[in-house]
């Protein structure tokens, strides 16, 4: 018996039929935009299948908050986005398929929400945070709503509600975009009240672990698309924002505090050549599969 296990396990290597971990591809976690679910066909389901397509054998994890889809949507407006995060911590140290790493990409506010699991859970390591459309200087401004009738009339509950008091508690506890509602002309208030944001920006105060773990990335890229008309600042998705005090000149992120003081470790890593700045001509998640395959999945994950 011991004889014949010896020659399978030789016919095995021979014949390159022993894969181990190192031949599998890295896996690849994705985390959806506000109005969207894990699994609509037509968006993150697509992109899933357009990965696995490209990468036989990549195995891919589609986030979903919540017990289905329902609840994954309505969770893209309401809720604690601290909460959500644990649960995607939770998910992650418990997928065995994920144990050596994996490559992360947010769409719109799943590019922040990923960003802040890789700075507060470190196990399993992300390896690519690719962020698409990610605000990660917040908003200030929700000028475009979904076009579909429930979406839109979501929307402008939203509005008025931000118009209303973001930084109100039950306000910032329980609507997401609050959470990273980044106020310029009441940089106190934010700073005090947002309970998201300016926590994981080390705007509050200096968290060392958040730096750290940032810091561990191989590759941080971020898409800012330059007609955009949902983020306002559209340079939010360069971790770009408005000088303090006024809503009308924007800084680019090396010109801001966050980087010149190095809050998060970003001038670090930029000068590591970590930092990746990509563009799309069109507005929001606007992009072609073509470019999303050969600018994205090509160069960032298949690697």
């Amino acid at each position: 018996m011991e004889t014949l296990v010896i020659w399978c396990v030789l016919l095995c290597v021979l014949t390159g039929n022993g894969s181990t971990a190192q031949d599998q591809p890295t896996p690849l976690v994705i985390w959806h935009g506000m109005g969207d679910t894990c699994c609509f066909p037509f968006s993150m389901g697509r992109i899933k299948e357009l990965v696995e397509q490209r990468i036989p054998g990549i195995y891919v994890r589609s986030l979903m908050i919540g017990d289905n889809i329902i609840a994954d949507e309505e969770h893209g407006y309401f809720g604690n986005l601290n909460d959500h995060v644990a649960q995607v911590c939770d998910k992650v140290a418990n997928d065995p398929e994920l144990q050596g790493g994996y490559h992360a990409m947010g769409f719109s506010q799943g590019g922040q929400f990923l960003r802040a699991v890789a700075q507060r859970c470190p196990h399993p390591p992300v390896k690519s945070l690719i962020s698409i459309g990610g605000q990660h200087q917040g908003v200030f401004g929700l000028p475009s709503c979904p076009a579909s009738a429930t979406q839109s009339r979501t929307c402008e509950y939203i509005r008025k509600l931000l118009d209303y008091g973001a930084y109100s508690s039950w306000i910032q506890n329980g609507l997401v975009q609050a959470q990273y509602w980044h106020d310029p002309l009441h940089v106190e208030e934010y700073r005090n009240k947002s309970i998201f944001l300016a926590d994981i920006n080390n705007e509050k105060v200096i968290n060392e672990a958040y730096r750290t773990n940032l810091k561990k990335l191989e590759t941080f890229v971020m898409v800012k698309f330059l007609t955009d008309t949902m983020v306002v600042p559209q340079e939010s998705e360069w971790f770009g924002f408005y000088a303090p005090g006024q809503d009308n000149e924007v800084l680019p992120l090396q010109q801001t505090q966050l980087y010149l003081e190095d809050r998060l470790g970003l001038k670090e890593m930029d000068e590591a050549g970590k930092l990746h700045f990509l563009t799309q001509p069109g507005g929001h998640l606007a992009f072609t599969d073509e470019w999303f395959l050969q600018e994205i999945v090509d160069k960032y994950v298949a690697v």
